[in-house]
């Protein structure tokens, strides 16, 4: 292996380990929020007693999501250091205001609410909660408008071999970072609802502390409905953007070879990239990859063959992330309304608390799945169009990276451990009484 291979890898591990705390905590600071802002309204001591439990594994998930974010940034000098010298004045500022405009006011804000339970009213106690979930949200603001800019460089000049910032607000404010913002942070949504349900379903079928899991659960419930839904919507939004952003990425997506009108999309495709055809094609649907692409059934969709060798992105993995992606949002959608229909005799239900129970997991593979497209199907850049990701890398030994690789697994899959520990023991342990 290369070292840009390598440094590509470790990247991949910490970001994508990275990840799987972040969207938790996203979600659970507004539901927590709520439940809160319930106990304020009504007085009821089961609220409060909603708000400390499903609040300590938000507070734990942002404990280990600190940890490996400030790892995953040190990533940039030491094994991305000609990136950053490239475009440090775009990317580093964007940074630069996520630590110090939203993570520091997060930090503190969470200082304020966990000492503050007898130190403040229980009315400003709710109110710091929601300003810890838009402090969290304002974090991922900055976070994706940084990477959108990658996906889609806009507002800058190069000087001196030097990418410079022209126009922030363009930056900030163009579609693509807008559309990722709302796909990453409803995925989040999606996923703390899971988590939420799954944790319930697992009280519920034992018959535990009914009334409070039956809250949570319905809470959860109309949060993944909701979200769900959008995301289907918002997705097809963001793939007609693709098509105009990144159109070999779109044709990768589905393994679409040749430039055609109704191009189709198929239920599953095992690409041969060396012969430029796809080896297996199965369950055809005619034109609904032109209707992604551009809302259109005729529309003509350019295909990979349009595109050189060597600016074409892995097509077997973002193809695979992609279907997966979807399939899974597909059965968001689904499994949510049953739950609808459900949610008023969920007791009674065992085989719809179970299915619950077990789909814990599938929402972390959605969400990583979904940055294995956004990542994998930009290649081989690194800035899409600027600047390719092997000019970006440092100029380090393999054998640095091999061992920085190493350390980063074992490490990272030590903290893993101890969160899963710390999350199953909470939640083994049960609510505690108000």
């Amino acid at each position: 292996m290369d070292v840009v291979l390598l440094s590509r890898l470790q990247f991949a591990a910490a970001t994508m380990f990275h990840f799987l705390f972040v969207p938790l905590t996203l979600g659970l600071s507004i539901m927590v929020a709520w439940m809160e802002t319930q106990y304020v309204r009504t007085g009821d001591k089961t609220w409060l007693s909603m708000t400390k439990f499903w609040g300590k594994i938000f507070l734990i998930n942002f404990a280990l999501g600190v940890v490996t974010g400030i790892t995953l940034e040190f990533q940039f000098g030491t094994n991305w250091s000609r990136y950053s010298a490239f475009v440090g004045d775009i990317f580093g500022s964007l940074l630069a205001i996520e630590a110090t405009a939203a993570f520091f006011l997060e930090s503190t804000l969470i200082g304020v609410w966990v000492f503050g339970w007898k130190k403040l009213s229980a009315k400003a106690h709710a109110i710091v909660m929601w300003l810890i979930a838009g402090a969290s949200t304002l974090s991922a603001v900055w976070i994706l408008a940084a990477n959108a800019w990658m996906q889609h460089p806009v507002g800058y000049t190069i000087r001196d071999g030097r990418a410079e910032l022209t126009n922030f607000f363009e930056i900030l404010f163009q579609k693509f970072a807008i559309l990722e913002f709302f796909h990453t942070v409803s995925a989040s949504y999606i996923l703390s609802a899971f988590v939420v349900m799954g944790i319930s379903a697992y009280f519920l079928l034992h018959k535990r502390h009914v009334d409070f899991f039956t809250r949570s659960f319905k809470i959860a419930l109309a949060f993944g409905l909701v979200f769900s839904f959008f995301e289907f919507v918002e997705g097809h939004i963001h793939g007609a953007d693709l098509a105009d952003k990144q159109p070999a990425k779109l044709a990768a997506m589905d393994a679409h070879w040749e430039t055609s009108t109704r191009a189709p999309v198929y239920l599953f495709a095992i690409p041969d990239e060396k012969n430029e055809r796809n080896f297996i094609e199965i369950g055809e649907m005619p034109g609904m990859l032109s209707l992604l692409a551009y809302h259109d059934f005729d529309a003509e969709v350019r295909g990979l063959k349009d595109f050189p060798r060597e600016e074409r992105p892995p097509v077997l993995i973002t193809s695979l992330a992609f279907k997966g992606m979807v399939g899974l949002g597909v059965y968001f959608c689904c499994i949510t309304v049953i739950g609808f229909f459900l949610r008023n005799r969920l007791t009674e239900s065992p085989l719809f608390l179970k299915v619950m129970l077990f789909s814990i997991p599938l929402p972390y593979i959605a969400v990583e799945l979904g940055w294995v497209l956004a990542e994998v199907g930009r290649q081989p850049w690194i800035v899409y169009g600027l600047m390719k990701t092997s000019d970006a890398v440092s100029p380090i030994s393999t054998s640095q990276v091999g061992v920085s690789l190493i350390s980063f697994v074992l490490v990272y899959g030590f903290l893993g451990l101890v969160g899963l520990y710390l999350v199953v023991k909470h939640v083994a342990r049960g609510p505690e009484p108000a």
